[in-house]
């Protein structure tokens, strides 16, 4: 979701003199989100052959990077999809939904510790990198393809563009924060999405040039797609009441639940076919998937337990990590669950934004779920004790509330009876991130909102 606004935005150029190659690292749901998730995506742009005509433009002393007719560069762009993201539905499903080019290369490099996975990606992608010999990388997010290839271009003199760069929620105990600060270090690009980005990269000595502050990519791929969503949801609205009325005729009642797989399991797509439906609103909708809130038997005991109380008093849907699925299991939590609480398979993107669209509070640990919610202005719980989003707590609709269980259902208790937060999108949050980006790297910069300093 990240990635597809910006090949977007370079498929619009006129393709003339320049050629810039792209290669597109991991993509990912942010938080099993996609958790959005997110389950997150990620991206790497590659070459970068770059000859400008020298025209008469330069004379007048144009920095535009444009030729005197206005005619943009060529850009060709190439994707790699490192395999971080090993699980189908968590991976391929986003090529095939934002209708992205199948990658043109596929490290393959599956699970392992963070130690094994980042060595397999440099190993594969400094191949890459050696054979089609880029200009440029650029890398998305903070999971472990973001720094392993900015980490093997750096090494062989290639210069690297971070998107989302300057996020940060000075907790290192977090894998990703570690990802976040060593690839600002050494990237060359760093576009920012929100003005703590700014304050933190310049408290960090990184130099105002480098960085531009463009808004949101991942915001450009939910308003681009938020109409295709809004129909989807008028026709699953369609169907569900149709079945109802259907069951209604025959004396039958709706079942929710999925008692007889595991886990509570059931597929996505069978609950808006069949008679174990879906709410189309007034739901509560979950993400899990951090190691602190379900790597532990005893928390992840508490969740469950949570959900069952919370789904007394509303339907709650819980597209499931793979990670916390295969913990649920391990422990043998897959009993006695409440009817309404609605255990799923992960889904795809433009199904998960439906139910974020239409959700009456979110319930997650993810990191993009919380700047989607504070775009559509859903209520979210947020079981984190930091977040490297504060706007989406500042001026947004997201509760921080810790990893406490009790605090985090006493809040969404209060939401439930109507205290809600008043919130507002954060500026530059247009849809038109991407077109910034591309602008910036493709030499003009007009788009730009730089922290020159």
């Amino acid at each position: 979701m990240k990635v597809a606004p910006i090949v977007r935005a370079i498929a619009q150029l006129k393709i003339k003199n320049e050629k810039l190659k792209i290669d597109t690292t991991t993509l990912q749901s942010a938080e099993g989100k996609l958790k959005s998730s997110v389950y997150k995506n990620q991206l790497a742009i590659n070459k970068r052959q770059y000859q400008m005509e020298k025209t008469s433009s330069e004379d007048s002393g144009s920095e535009s990077g444009m030729t005197t007719d206005n005619k943009l560069p060529t850009i060709n762009h190439l994707i790699c999809h490192t395999g971080q993201h090993y699980d189908e539905k968590m991976s391929k499903v986003f090529f095939d939904e934002l209708e992205l080019p199948k990658p043109d290369f596929y490290l393959g490099v599956g699970g392992g510790s963070h130690a094994e996975q980042t060595a397999k990606i440099m190993i594969e992608f400094e191949k890459v990198l050696i054979e089609e010999k880029p200009d440029l990388v650029i890398v998305v997010g903070d999971v472990n393809s973001t720094i392993a290839c900015s980490l093997t271009a750096v090494k062989l003199g290639i210069k690297v563009a971070h998107v989302e760069a300057g996020l940060r929620s000075f907790d290192r105990g977090m894998p990703e924060e570690i990802n976040r600060i060593l690839t600002d270090s050494i990237s060359d690009y760093l576009f920012v999405t929100e003005p703590s980005g700014l304050v933190n990269l310049k408290n960090e000595g990184i130099i105002g040039s480098k960085i531009f502050y463009v808004g949101h990519v991942m915001i450009d791929s939910l308003a681009y797609y938020l109409p295709k969503i809004s129909k989807k949801l008028e026709v699953r609205s369609e169907r569900l009441e149709e079945i109802a009325n259907k069951q209604a005729e025959n004396g039958r009642k709706i079942q929710t639940g999925d008692s007889g797989s595991e886990s509570g399991m059931t597929n996505y797509k069978e609950l808006q076919t069949t008679n174990k439906l879906l709410p189309t609103t007034n739901y509560i909708l979950v993400t899990m998937h951090r190691p602190s809130n379900v790597d532990f038997k005893d928390k992840l005991e508490e969740l469950l337990e949570m959900l069952n109380r919370l789904a007394e008093k509303r339907k709650v849907i819980f597209p499931i990590h793979p990670r916390t699925k295969n913990n649920i299991n391990k422990f043998g939590l897959t009993t006695e669950y409440s009817n309404n609480l609605i255990i799923t398979e992960p889904i795809g993107y433009l199904d998960f934004i439906g139910l974020v669209k239409n959700a009456e509070v979110i319930l997650t640990d993810s990191g993009g779920i919380q700047e989607e919610s504070t775009y559509l202005g859903v209520q979210c719980v947020t079981l984190r004790n930091s977040t490297e989003r504060p706007i989406t707590v500042d001026i947004g609709t997201n509760h921080l509330v810790g990893d406490d269980f009790n605090e985090a259902e006493r809040v969404v208790n209060e939401i439930l009876a109507g205290k809600k937060k008043e919130g507002k999108i954060p500026e530059l949050w247009d849809g038109k991130a991407a077109e910034r980006i591309v602008q910036i790297i493709v030499g003009s910069q007009q788009w730009a909102v730089g922290n020159e300093g």
